[in-house]
């Protein structure tokens, strides 16, 4: 009888570990390797950790042992007649035939390829001895269980194997989703970047389009400059030809006159010669005719001679005497300080002077200079709080100033006039600028700010500083007195208080923004120490009245700012002067129209605004377009920005 081999139909190794156990393990051994798999099971690295499903302790009567026992085997019916068939033997009936025990350690059961229960019998075959009924109850009890046990491994084992393959496939299928959405984040990544990469192309075509705009603009700006310059000088030429001719033409026409004038003058004279001689003697036929008439009454006639020369005398007398009256009473109505009294008579006697001087030259000479005046007045509308423009239009003023072409007094006496007026309107900026020109222009000559300075005396008396105090014996009426300290007349009316005290603010902002003037490298004629000096006389000598106020309120405003820079706690003083005297004084008038001045007074002072700079001391940087673009060119390269903003395109 051959060796039994019994196989699974399974893989006989999984992760390394044998499936099929050894069939002479005991019972206890057994369960150490289950235990010991369990262990190695779970110090595994898969996701999905094994569980013990079912208990492996089986309770039986007894436990396996490990040794070599011997064990009975019981053969059916069947299988004996089979045998003694073969064999040739006659086998009598019954349940179970008793064999002869035996030892299997050499036994080796496997599972056949083809079936479960076929048996290759080999070698040589042994009786068995008889044995009795428990014994053989026990060794198939024994043989059942180790089946079970066997059984049981095989399909804890099988469990392992699907739990593994499930896991395997879990994995796999993770894996599959990492790789999936791998590729969908870098499909998702490759689009941005390109779209990431369109827009950056676009940003730089847009780019290139607007720089090559930009350079086209600039080139044409460039070439509409040219032309222009070159127009320019085109101009000059022509209008420098012009003034050579006029002037050729002039002198000729003078030399003319001259001529007949003089002729003229040599027909007089003898004409006046021969009316002399005419005269003197029907003079003579005269004095013969009458001589004798007029012995008999030369004492009558002598008497009545001296009366009214002593009438005349006496009228004479009382005519000067109304005037130096009136004289006095008006000198008692002004209030100021002597000082400023004398530098107002000689400023405003220099421009009477010069204003004498242009009509005489008006009158004697036949050219025509109001194109120098129209020229002054148009720099002066054009000045801005840029730096450029006001280097600019004060050049240019200077080259007027020199012209030899135009008399100086002419030019002096237009900037003077047009200046003042172009501040009358409220504007801190254009204030600003005019003071920065003025100061320009006054480096390059002196002349003009003895000039200007005379016409703020003549626009506003409070540029002096100086108040005159209504009377009703120094003013024949209430209009005369507002026509003494500058009031105008609009449609044969006096003009407002409003409209006053907004003239009075503007020339004082301009005369204060002229004072506060700093240009590095040029000297003020009348810088801030005209300013002190005209602060201390306002405070010595003016009375707290609304003019004052509006005038004084003006000045601070303005100047304010670099007075504190210069004299520190000195202004502090000054203004703490105001604040406790002027202001006081104000108040104790109770009058509703100096509230609002009041207003402002005080809040300047108890807010310190004379620590911030006013708008348009400081000039601005001239724009890109300003320095591109000619100024004939200016306003139209504005609108074309402005168009341009829109969407619309100008040509």
């Amino acid at each position: 009888m051959g060796a039994i081999k019994l196989e699974l139909r399974c893989p006989q190794k999984v992760d390394g570990i044998a499936i099929d156990p050894e069939p002479d393990w005991s019972f206890d051994a057994l369960l150490s390797e289950l235990n010991s798999l369990e262990t190695r099971l779970n110090a595994s690295s898969k996701p999905v950790p094994f569980t013990k499903t079912k208990s492996r302790e089986i309770s039986t009567g007894k436990s396996v042992e490990s040794n070599a026992r011997a064990f009975v085997i019981r053969v059916s019916d069947d299988e004996l007649e089979n045998d003694n068939e073969r064999k040739g033997e006659e086998v009598h009936n019954g349940s179970l035939v008793a064999v002869k025990r035996f030892t299997c350690d050499a036994l080796y059961l496997s599972e056949s390829d083809d079936s479960d229960y076929d048996v290759s019998l080999g070698g040589e075959s042994f009786l068995m001895d008889e044995v009795g009924l428990a014994d053989g109850a026990l060794v198939e009890l024994t043989h059942q269980h180790q089946l079970g046990v066997k059984e049981e491994i095989r399909n804890l084992i099988s469990t392992l194997e699907t739990q593994l393959i499930s896991e395997n496939e879990q994995s796999t299928s993770a894996l599959a989703q990492v790789e999936k959405y791998r590729d969908m984040r870098r499909e998702m990544d490759r689009k941005i970047d390109t779209v990431y990469q369109r827009k950056i192309a676009e940003a730089l075509d847009n780019h290139l389009t607007a720089v090559q705009r930009d350079h086209e603009l600039k080139s044409q700006i460039e070439e509409r400059k040219i032309r222009s310059d070159a127009a320019y000088e085109e101009a000059k030429r022509k209008e420098r030809a012009l003034q050579e001719e006029k002037l050729r033409q002039e002198k000729v026409k003078a030399e003319a006159e001259m001529q007949a004038k003089l002729r003229a003058e040599e027909a007089k004279r003898a004409a006046l010669e021969a009316e002399k001689r005419a005269a003197k003697e029907a003079a003579e036929r005269e004095a013969a005719e009458n001589s004798k008439r007029i012995t008999a009454g030369v004492s009558q006639d002598g008497a009545c001679g001296r009366q009214p020369d002593d009438s005349s005398v006496i009228a004479g007398a009382q005519s000067r005497g109304s005037r130096s009256d009136g004289t006095k009473k008006l000198q008692s109505a002004v209030r100021a300080t002597e000082s400023a009294l004398n530098i107002e008579q000689k400023r405003l006697q220099k421009l009477k002077e010069l204003d004498e001087e242009n009509q005489s030259l008006k009158l004697s000479s036949n050219e025509d200079f109001s194109g120098y005046e129209k020229d002054i007045s148009r720099l002066i509308r054009q000045i801005r709080g840029l730096k450029d423009n006001v280097r600019t239009k004060a050049s240019e003023l200077v080259k007027i100033l020199n012209n030899p072409l135009c008399p100086q007094s002419i030019s002096l006496a237009t900037f003077s006039k047009k200046v003042v007026s172009r501040c009358e309107t409220p504007d801190d900026n254009v204030a600003m600028s005019c003071g920065y020109v003025i100061v320009l222009v006054a480096s390059q000559v002196p002349q003009v700010m003895d000039i200007l300075l005379g016409e703020f005396h003549r626009a506003s008396i409070y540029t002096v500083p100086k108040h005159i105090v209504y009377s009703e014996a120094a003013f024949e009426s209430e209009e005369a007195y507002y026509k003494t300290i500058g009031y105008r007349e609009e449609d044969g009316k006096t003009e407002s208080l409003e409209n006053y005290l907004s003239r009075l603010k503007s020339y004082m902002r301009l005369y204060a923004a002229l004072i506060q003037t700093e240009i590095p490298g040029v000297q003020n004629a009348h810088g801030l120490k005209e300013g002190w000096a005209w602060l201390a006389r306002f405070l010595n000598a003016l009375p707290a009245n609304i003019y004052t106020a509006v005038a004084l309120i003006a000045f601070l405003q303005l100047a304010g700012f670099a007075l504190f820079k210069k004299y520190k706690s000195q202004f502090r003083k000054i203004l703490d002067n105001i604040y406790d005297n002027f202001l006081n004084a104000l108040k104790a008038r109770e009058d509703s129209k100096l509230n609002l001045v009041i207003a402002e007074i005080q809040y300047y002072i108890e807010d310190k605004k004379f620590l911030e700079e006013p708008e348009g001391r400081t000039l601005q940087a001239p724009p890109l377009s300003s320095t591109l673009v000619p100024e004939a060119d200016y306003q139209e390269y504005g609108r074309y920005h402005q168009y341009q903003e829109y969407g619309y395109q100008y040509h």
